[in-house]
């Protein structure tokens, strides 16, 4: 089914609303580009309702949050909920200041979202309404492992269940899962972790891949994972003793560019619970 999902984003070449953090935000569009949609940035209070309205999805990245904003991401978050328009949220950062963390809450609150990515610490604080991360990134105390893998399913499922969100956690063994369905995915390389912004460019490829798939919001954001991953993957293998983590970040687009479903079906590499 994964193969479906990349199939229907070169199809339909949806066009994403991006309200995303200025670090990121030149990958965020790349990635957008390699996978088949489309790209807008759009971040002003004056225009994002408009433009999302032009738009099929939109994707909400508070990682270089300001309260100029705040307010822009729930004026597009509402109006897309009126169109009906998948939203996703990277909730950056949540529990690494009272700001990122209310912010993320209140948005979980007023808007309605197809899929909430993040790391296990994120998406931990947004369920519990408070946490500590290291900056952006987990704490290492957070970290998915086989050995506590049934219990952070049964978390993301329990999480998907309260907010009727997809909900996607992402590190060395990535879950994204629904109220009933959970797929553990394997894909990916540690190095990815040396690279500034895999997790934005990634929710950045969900909202596309949810937009170009609205019947299936499960199977396609664990298809994004899944590419996201293999990409990493097919980058590394590229890699020279020159190459560092720039490199590695131009060789993980041009692989998403490249990817064809057929090399997604035959590369994913998961499990369902």
């Amino acid at each position: 089914m994964f193969e479906r999902m990349l199939e229907n984003v070169r199809k339909t070449c949806p066009l994403i609303h991006n309200i995303t953090n200025y670090v990121t935000v030149n990958d965020c569009a790349n990635i957008l580009i390699a996978c088949g949609a489309s790209p807008i940035m759009a971040d002003d209070r004056e225009e994002v309702e408009e433009i999302t309205t032009v738009c099929a999805g939109l994707n909400i990245n508070i990682g270089t949050l300001n309260s100029r904003t705040i307010s822009s991401m729930l004026l597009a978050g509402k109006r897309a909920n009126e169109l009906d328009h998948p939203v996703v949220l990277d909730p950056v950062g949540a529990g690494a200041s009272r700001l990122r963390t209310e912010t993320a809450l209140r948005l979980l609150e007023e808007v309605d979202f197809a899929v909430i990515r993040g790391n296990v610490s994120e998406i931990k604080t947004l369920a519990s309404g408070r946490g500590t991360t290291k900056g952006v990134d987990a704490d290492v105390a957070d970290r998915v492992t086989e050995e506590n893998l049934d219990e952070m399913v049964a978390f993301a499922k329990a999480f998907g269940a309260k907010t009727g969100a997809v909900i996607a956690i992402t590190g060395a063994i990535d879950i994204v899962a629904d109220r009933e369905t959970a797929y553990c995915i394997r894909n990916g390389h540690p190095m990815m972790s040396s690279i500034t912004g895999t997790g934005c460019q990634l929710s950045a490829m969900t909202a596309a891949f949810v937009t170009a798939n609205p019947d299936h919001p499960l199977e396609a954001a664990a298809a994004a994972v899944c590419a996201m991953g293999l990409a990493g993957q097919i980058a590394h293998s590229r890699l020279t003793e020159q190459d560092g983590n720039a490199t590695y970040r131009n060789y993980i687009i041009d692989a998403v560019y490249r990817m064809t479903p057929e090399m997604l079906k035959r590369g994913a590499n998961y499990e369902v619970r």
